[in-house]
């Protein structure tokens, strides 16, 4: 469909070890269409998070993590 970039936020850890690691922390996933795939890059704890998209952006998964609670 050619979606340039999509979000998975992954507020309960409940995404594969391969992406996150073990133990899981809740984490964000911005996932970029490069020369027909999708490649994942991972946010957790204070780490900005980055998007070409979304360039203004500025909070990491941690601040949107608090707001939800």
């Amino acid at each position: 469909m050619g979606i340039e970039e999509y979000w998975i936020i992954d507020y309960a850890a409940l995404g594969a070890r391969k992406f996150i690691g073990n133990p899981k922390p809740p984490t964000f996933f911005v996932c970029n269409l490069v020369d027909g795939e999708y490649q994942m890059t991972t946010f957790t704890g204070n780490t900005p998070i980055v998007s070409p998209t979304f360039t203004q952006f500025n909070l990491s998964a941690q601040q949107i993590f608090n707001l939800a609670l």
